[in-house]
């Protein structure tokens, strides 16, 4: 199968200047592509050499089979669109107007639509979500709409390849996940052929087929997202400090304090809300006991100066137990995350006996004070919640209150 787009040993810059060097890379029909990178990394450069605007230092671009070089301009708008960040002033048109100027390619100097040109503009509109949109002025339109309405204007040239220089930045999550969700469709549907460059991790990983990783004026890996983040490049990537990119959720977590204030027992995501409300508290957190498989321990590890664990599948052995006591002991309260108790970790509950033996104050999240769960355990003394936020509405005094 032909490359829609191949890249060979590119060269991409300025003035005969590399910026960003030995480019390779193939994009098959229907694929859709990331540039994954910093700010200043080189992803707008590379875009504008593959896309014609700029010419290659070294090396070629090919598109479906010929050297870019040698397509005429209007040859090549029917196999190419473009959707840029660049600024442009559309205020005085409407939107059936410039998505209507994606068909110039076809419509030669004056520009009249024929029936069927009228067609494929209303169709474009209709497939990224905007035809509703097709009479309002572009000036009175969310920065989420715009982008819509340039993505309908690239699509009406009846493209192979759609280039997109950041095609969701400045917009809120809502119109990130619609754009993202209309180049999905562009790809899967209409065999249309996707690159686009981004910063934001998330929307790369969860969203794009392939991802290539730019950084330091090269091509660090690319790969499928799962690829790509079990080579764990991304943290070096964006030479993230203070925080760390979680691979197995997609997302990023800020390191806590390396304090002991609080000790927490989870599990089964029942400590996660917990560890981050807390952390952005400025509590130090320790944990305890985890299992190494349990979803709470990809996000304990990074929040909590400390983490008692477990085998996988492993009931929790005593030393285990004995490990999260001297935690429990050093902390000013135990907060029980209401997690779900089972026979691997039934020893966790020993630790709420251990904390009223100590005095430690014991905060809830388990559903009612007569759960079954608390088997021997005095739960007058324990202080039970609904909610998070009525636990953490009263952690301050509870704390203070003790510590008197």
């Amino acid at each position: 199968m032909t490359p829609i787009l191949s890249a060979k040993h590119l060269d991409a810059g300025y003035d005969n200047k590399a910026v960003i060097s030995d480019i390779h890379f193939d994009a098959l029909k229907g694929q859709m592509i990331c540039l994954l990178g910093p700010n200043g990394a080189g992803k707008s450069t590379i875009l504008r050499t593959l896309s014609g605007l700029l010419a290659p230092i070294n090396g070629t671009v090919e598109i479906n089979g010929v050297n870019i070089k040698k397509i005429k301009s209007k040859n090549l708008a029917k196999d190419l669109s473009l959707v840029l960040t660049d600024n442009v002033s559309l205020s005085l048109m409407t939107v059936y107007e410039i998505a209507a100027m994606g068909r110039i390619p076809y419509t030669g100097f004056l520009g009249n639509l024929s029936v069927d040109d009228y067609k494929i503009v209303d169709n474009a509109l209709e497939t990224v979500g905007a035809a509703n949109l097709k009479d309002r002025y572009f000036s009175e339109l969310s920065d989420g709409e715009k982008q819509k309405v340039m993505i309908a204007r690239a699509l009406v040239q009846e493209p192979d390849l759609i280039i997109l220089d950041e095609p969701t930045s400045h917009l809120d999550i809502k119109h990130k996940v619609e754009v993202i969700r209309v180049l999905q469709r562009l790809t899967r549907e209409k065999g249309i052929t996707c690159i686009l460059a981004l910063h934001d991790i998330d929307l790369a990983i969860k969203g794009c087929q392939t991802v290539i990783l730019v950084h330091g004026n090269n091509i660090v890996t690319q790969g499928t997202p799962e690829e790509i983040i079990g080579s764990g490049c991304v943290q070096k990537l964006y030479d993230i400090s203070g925080a760390v990119y979680n691979e197995l959720l997609g997302s990023i977590e800020f390191v806590g304090n390396n304090t002991n204030d609080i000790f927490i027992i989870g599990g089964n995501g029942s400590g996660i809300p917990i560890y981050r409300t807390l952390s952005r508290m400025g509590f130090g957190l320790t944990a305890g006991v985890i299992h190494e498989n349990d979803i709470d321990f990809s996000v304990a590890s990074v929040i909590c100066s400390k983490v008692i664990t477990e085998s996988a599948f492993e009931p929790i052995k005593d030393i285990s137990l004995s490990k999260a006591k001297i935690l429990l002991q050093e902390a000013k309260c135990v907060i029980d995350a209401g997690f779900h108790l089972g026979y691997i970790n039934q020893k966790n509950m020993e630790l709420i006996k251990i904390a009223q033996k100590l005095g430690k104050p014991i905060l809830s999240l388990r559903n009612n004070q007569n759960n079954s769960d608390f088997i021997d355990i005095d739960v007058q003394s324990i202080h039970f919640y609904e909610s998070i936020g009525d636990l953490i509405s009263s952690i301050d005094e509870i704390i203070k209150s003790h510590c008197l």
